[in-house]
């Protein structure tokens, strides 16, 4: 019989056919001892057997109730739990990074009665008024196909009326209140409510996910990519742990060494009292990672040496997604990180020379493409003059053109024949296609 969920601590990255890179990932951060939040992943070929007939293969559903009682065994609570709930992420993981290109939800469990229990664990009404406010805003669109852009403007326009620049203005009585818009949102939208029941949520999210695979953003992708589209994505299932709970507490992504460059050293960046999703969505400015050792000098070191272990074993940059718990750091993802191509060859040169790896490894981690984007038409580091404004670069070389400021926009006009430059406050997955 086949076999469709492994937990983190079975497996390795080894079996990222199998588990996918996030999954493999994860499970080899857990081999390792790195503080993981536990949880388990439904492989690739669960998911190839959903998108082939369109229905959910034969005993996954079981083999995941057997896991998540495992997992509320280990935990001490149970999904949902009126009075100390057990929350969920569920992502994807594809065998290749498709980083922000299929869906995520989080805190898959809470509902009328879970919120209130969260709220009295915490001791926080506004993180968990906040949390159910993300459950389902991310459940109705990624899970019952309401249009994303609806539950933005509902936010956008409750920040108007309270005069909030971000988020964070808005009171636990605004969040609650956003809930209940949201919800009466999903039923106007498509004449069902939002579900209750977390086992139903779990359920429903994880054939979400799977389904997400063949959505247009990441077809988009694996072409621009060169990923075979036959391969499925997995989708890993883990025990939230929040950014959110306040000043103590943030979310950040960090580079063993800066991608742009390959110069050694902590790179990132870091958002106090914050989601992972908040950090890559680009909704509030972040900081430098190097502002953390104020912030948080402990949980600073602590991810310093998590970040030599990962690197010493993968022999190679680190991509990591990590998470501060009331000053608790925990590592959600890692993953060996894309570079320029000027970085390559800085990368491959260090590793060598601190006999990481072999000079015939370092020369295979630099190809032809890498050479090419080389020679792409650069500005001149020696030309004089004040520049207008300063950006970040998403892209090798110099180009010239019309500065467009909306994506679906800059598509049609490059379709058109016209030089365009796109202009963004942040990039983010539904910019691929420009």
């Amino acid at each position: 019989m086949v076999r469709y969920v492994y937990d983190f601590a079975e497996g390795g990255r080894d079996l990222a056919d199998l588990l996918g890179g996030k999954g493999a990932n994860l499970a080899e951060m857990t081999r390792l001892g790195l503080p993981v939040p536990p949880g388990f992943t439904a492989t690739t070929e669960a998911c190839r057997a959903f998108l082939a007939t369109g229905a959910e293969p034969d005993g996954l559903a079981r083999e995941i109730t057997l896991h998540l009682a495992a997992l509320e065994r280990a935990t001490g609570r149970r999904l949902g739990q009126p009075d100390d709930p057990l929350l969920l992420s569920v992502r994807s993981g594809a065998r290749f990074s498709m980083p922000g290109m299929m869906d995520t939800i989080l805190d898959i469990g809470l509902n009328d009665d879970s919120v209130l229990g969260l709220m009295k664990t915490s001791g926080n009404e506004r993180f968990a008024w906040d949390s159910y406010r993300r459950l389902v805003q991310m459940f109705g669109s990624t899970v019952m196909g309401v249009d994303g852009a609806l539950f933005e403007s509902t936010l956008s326009a409750l920040k108007r009326a309270r005069g909030a620049a971000d988020d964070l203005g808005l009171t636990a009585t605004d969040l609650s209140g956003l809930v209940g818009a949201f919800k009466d949102l999903i039923l106007r939208e498509t004449g069902t409510r939002f579900p209750q029941s977390p086992e139903e949520q779990l359920h429903r999210a994880v054939l979400a996910v799977f389904e997400s695979w063949r959505g247009e953003r990441a077809r988009v992708y694996r072409r621009r990519e060169h990923i075979p589209d036959d391969l499925g994505t997995a989708v890993t299932v883990q025990t939230m742990v929040f950014g959110n709970l306040g000043p103590d507490s943030g979310s950040g992504v960090a580079f063993t060494r800066d991608p742009a460059t390959g110069r050694p050293g902590p790179y990132g960046d870091y958002l106090s009292n914050a989601q992972g999703e908040d950090v890559v969505a680009g909704i509030r400015n972040t900081v430098p990672l190097t502002a953390l050792k104020e912030m948080d000098p402990h949980a600073y070191e602590q991810l310093r040496g998590h970040m030599r272990t990962l690197e010493t074993h993968y022999r190679d940059l680190c991509d990591i997604e990590f998470t501060i718990e009331r000053g608790h750091l925990w590592m959600l993802q890692t993953r060996v990180g894309k570079r320029t191509a000027e970085a390559a060859f800085t990368i491959a040169t260090e590793l060598v020379e601190e006999d990481l790896i072999t000079r015939d490894e370092g020369l295979a981690r630099v190809d032809g493409n890498g050479l090419a984007r080389l020679m792409f038409p650069r500005f001149d580091a020696a030309a004089v003059g004040e520049p207008l404004v300063h950006g970040v670069p998403a892209s090798p070389g110099a180009a010239v053109g019309a500065a467009v400021f909306d994506s679906a926009e800059a598509v049609r006009r490059a379709a058109a024949g016209e030089k365009v430059v796109l202009v963004r406050q942040e990039t983010t997955p539904r910019t691929c296609r420009a």
